[in-house]
Parts: structure tokens; sequence; C-alpha cells
């Protein structure tokens, strides 16, 4: 697969020192994209709110000029995950999940209408023929395990919004295993 336009999520409430920012590094230099769009949701991104969910349901045709700005932000998280052929997640596992902050990019993304749709057979996501990469970094959490909430969510909202072909490559449990966590998930990377 080609990798033409990456969309990068940086979730890492850190910037120095993040294993997901270096393997996320890692990756993006090894698939080298024609472009490159960065979005670090660690930054901030606002929660839904009671306005938002009222402005997402009213039809695009019948919304204020208020609703409208409303929805500015959430529109550009939802054409920059649109024009992306491949999507590189770094997640660090929080207390057994993922951030606030990339749960916060989920809820903007994932929109009935516009990444996916409800059809008689049930949802249906919109994002086909796209491959995402998720990068990521715990301190104890074992990736896969019953304690991860983490990966299992990843691969289940993306599948809901269309994006089925998910790799995950992780630097798991780094407090027990040292750099040679974060030095086999580099390895991985080198091997994609």
């Amino acid at each position: 697969m080609t990798h033409k336009s990456v969309l990068r999520i940086d979730a890492s409430a850190r910037k120095n020192g993040s294993s997901t920012r270096a393997m996320t590094d890692a990756l993006i230099d090894q698939i080298a994209p024609e472009t490159l769009t960065v979005r670090d949701v660690a930054d901030g991104l606002p929660f839904v709110t009671e306005d938002w969910v009222g402005a997402n349901f009213a039809d695009e045709a019948d919304r204020s000029e208020g609703q409208k700005a409303t929805l500015n932000l959430s529109d550009t998280l939802v054409d920059e995950i649109i024009a992306a052929d491949t999507i590189v997640i770094g997640v660090p596992i929080y207390n057994f999940g993922i951030p606030a902050a990339l749960k916060a990019w989920i809820d903007m993304v994932a929109r009935a209408r516009k990444t996916f749709q409800y059809t008689a057979n049930g949802p249906e996501g919109l994002l086909n023929g796209k491959k995402a990469y998720i990068l990521v970094a715990s301190g104890g959490t074992e990736v896969g395990s019953e304690l991860d909430f983490a990966t299992g969510y990843l691969r289940h909202v993306l599948g809901f919004i269309g994006i089925h072909d998910v790799t995950f490559i992780s630097a798991d449990q780094q407090m027990m295993k040292g750099e040679t966590a974060v030095s086999d998930a580099l390895q991985q990377i080198a091997a994609a």
C-alpha cells in the first residue's frame, strides 16, 4: 500500500521523552508520505456538548451560523481523516485506556452522515480503503491483556467508521521491560 497522504495523531501529554512520539517519528520516516498532516490532540480538544450534539444532528442545509461555528473544528478534523489514505496514531495507555484528548478527537470524527451512516442493516463505516497504524506505549499494562482497554476500543471504533486495516505496534510494560520495549517496537517499525 502506498502512503501518499498521512494523518498523524499524537496523544501523549509528554512532548519530550515520549515513547509514542519517538515511535511515530520512526514510522513516518519509514513510510515517507508525500503529504503529512499533524494533529497533536494533547494540545487539547473540546468535548462534545449539548450545543454540539444539536448542531450535529440538525440537517446540514438547515444549520444556523451558530451551529456551523460549533461544528467548525469537528468538520476540519473529519476533513483531515477523509483526505488521508493512512492514519498513524501514537497512543499511550493511561490508566488502562486511551487519553481523554484522544477520546475527544474520536468523538469529533465519528459522525453520522460523515464517517459512518445508519442503514437498514445497522451502522456502516464510510472511510473504507484506509490503513491505520496504532503505536502504543504503556508503563505497566500488557497490550492485548484483559487490562488493556485501549487497543480493543481503538480497533472497534476505527472499524465502526470503516477503517479495518489496522496494525498495532507496541512498546508495552516499559516499567518492567525498560528500553527493550521501545527498541523492540522500533525494530518492528523498521521491518514495516
